[in-house]
């Protein structure tokens, strides 16, 4: 199912998420939801937080830009090791329409568990680097806008914010609409 993706600076962004004690359907149909998300809003990784889930499950497509790579879903990520550094301009869901270069490890080892709770090691590089660690930040609260100056970070919150504001009235006419239609109904049925 698609979900609704979390506009920042929504305040349950900035929340740390909780470990998964068990893997079970539950999580699956999470991992599913996200990514249904991911792929309806053409993503490469997403973050239950993303979704309002505080739990530590993200899930990640780099396939079309890394076609060596799978989809994959990781419960309870653990970076391990960090390596070199590189410079990404990085976008993210919950921050539509907005990229900055961000500085991150070239190079990573992951740990974690898979859809099956069974703990798998990866080690990682090019988009898939970059996207583990992004999406692992929002584990954590941290958003990508959080590695960038104050100033850059304040445009783009104002432009958030006005971005949200936009969505809540289109979401409030949606309603009113919808009470008109329903209304003209029962009035049409009598």
């Amino acid at each position: 199912m698609v979900r609704e993706i979390l506009v920042w600076p929504h305040p349950v962004l900035k929340q740390k998420a909780e470990p998964v004690s068990v893997v079970d359907d539950s999580t699956r149909e999470l991992i599913k939801d996200l990514f249904d998300s991911m792929y309806a809003a053409d993503g490469v990784g997403l973050a239950a937080p993303q979704i309002g889930v505080l739990k530590n499950v993200i899930v990640l497509d780099t396939t079309p830009r890394q076609p060596e790579a799978r989809p994959l879903a990781m419960v309870n990520p653990e970076i391990l090791t960090y390596e070199g550094k590189v410079e990404y301009r990085e976008g993210c869901l919950s921050i539509p329409g907005e990229a900055e270069d961000v500085d991150r490890a070239a190079v990573i080892t992951v740990r974690f568990q898979d859809a099956e709770g069974q703990t798998q090691t990866l080690t990682c590089d090019g988009l898939l680097a970059i996207a583990v660690q992004h999406e692992t930040d929002h584990l954590k609260g941290t958003m990508f806008v959080d590695h960038i100056s104050t100033l850059k970070r304040e445009l783009i919150r104002k432009r958030m914010k006005k971005l949200q504001a936009a969505q809540e009235a289109e979401k409030k006419e949606a309603a009113a609409e919808a009470k008109k239609s329903k209304s003209r109904a029962r009035a049409e049925a009598r």
